[in-house]
This record gives C-alpha cells, sequence and structure tokens, in this order.
C-alpha cells in the first residue's frame, strides 16, 4: 500500500517535472523567436531610415537644376515627411492595420522618388552631375537592401507564426500571451505587370 503511493507520487512528480521542462523549452523558443522577428523589424526600419536620409540629399541635388519642377520636389519631400512620420514599435507587429498604414506611407514615398527620378531624365545637366548618379546609385542599393530586409522580416515572422500555431507551442503562446505578427504583404495592384509602351 505505502510503495504503490509512493510510485504514484513519483510518477505526478516526474509528469510535473516534464511538463515544466517542456513549458520551459517552448517559452524560451517563442522567446528567441520573437526577438528574432523584432530584429528582423528593425532591420526593415533601418533601410526605410537610410532611405529617407538619402532623400535631402537628392532633393538638393536636384533643386540645382533652376528650372525643375518645383511641384515634384515638394511630393517628394511630403511623401518622406509622412513616412518618417509613422513609427511602429513591436507592439504594433501584430497590429494589419499598423503594418498597413506603414507599408502605405512607404510606397507614396517610393512612388514619389519614382517620380523624380522619372522626371530628372528630362534634364540631361542634372543627371550628368556625378553627385545625381552617386545618389540614384545609393538609392537603388537601398531599394535593394529594402526588399532584403522585407524578404528577412518575412522570413522571421513566418518561422514565429509556425510556432504559435503548432501544437503544444499554441498552448503555450497563448498562456504566455504571444500573438501572430503581421508580415509584409505586396503593395495593392503588385499583381499585375507593368505595361510598357514604346510610342
Amino acid at each position: 500500500m505505502r510503495s504503490t503511493g509512493a510510485i504514484v507520487l513519483i510518477v505526478v512528480l516526474l509528469l510535473i517535472g516534464f511538463a515544466g521542462c517542456a513549458g520551459c523549452g517552448a517559452y524560451n523558443s517563442l522567446v528567441s523567436q520573437d526577438e528574432q522577428v523584432e530584429r528582423a523589424w528593425a532591420d526593415v526600419e533601418t533601410q526605410y531610415q537610410r532611405r529617407a536620409d538619402l532623400i535631402p540629399n537628392l532633393v538638393s541635388t536636384v533643386q540645382g537644376a533652376a528650372d525643375f519642377e518645383q511641384e515634384t520636389l515638394q511630393a517628394v519631400t511630403e511623401a518622406r515627411a509622412r513616412a518618417t512620420s509613422i513609427n511602429l514599435t513591436a507592439d504594433d507587429l501584430d497590429d494589419p492595420a499598423a503594418i498597413q498604414r506603414y507599408q502605405e506611407a512607404q510606397a507614396a514615398l517610393s512612388g514619389a522618388l519614382g517620380r523624380l527620378l522619372a522626371v530628372a531624365e528630362n534634364y540631361p545637366q542634372l543627371r550628368a552631375t556625378e553627385a545625381f548618379r552617386d545618389l540614384q546609385v545609393q538609392l537603388e542599393g537601398t531599394e535593394n537592401r529594402i526588399n532584403v530586409a522585407r524578404r528577412d522580416y518575412n522570413a522571421a515572422v513566418q518561422s514565429f507564426n509556425t510556432t504559435v500555431r503548432r501544437f503544444p507551442g499554441n498552448l503555450f503562446a497563448g498562456i504566455f500571451g504571444f500573438d501572430r505578427r503581421t508580415p509584409f504583404e505586396a503593395d495593392a495592384g503588385a499583381e499585375k505587370a507593368p505595361v510598357v509602351e514604346f510610342d
């Protein structure tokens, strides 16, 4: 009788110990992946900030062309101001609306920059300046870095979200308050191929 009670107590203690170890492991895994998501997001923000920092130099260089369209420069400056005014914290990464606002502001800045560079093609003296060429190359490199950072962020989010949704991780995620994170999505209309016309 006494040995049966001791065996039951040992089995219960072993089960509690095993559950505790599994819980610690699951929690630590969730924390590690959450930190990876936050680091990847910081990389995205760093690249967007790099682009925002290049824009004043680009605008100043372009303003050197006396008859350059002020409306285009104004649009770029305003788009940069809107894009840099939206700040997301790690807590906002599970809010699809906040991510969408951030993406829209960055897309508007990309569009304004694209228009600026397209209009600049009409100014041979501007395109001939070394400063403008250097800034174009830096902006192109920065856009590539932004794409890589967004891809890396989405990979971190996918790994985290998979852990949060899989059993038994979903149990521990619910207990410890880990929610799914929102990945970057393609801009609206990106699924349509651009129309190229030669007039």
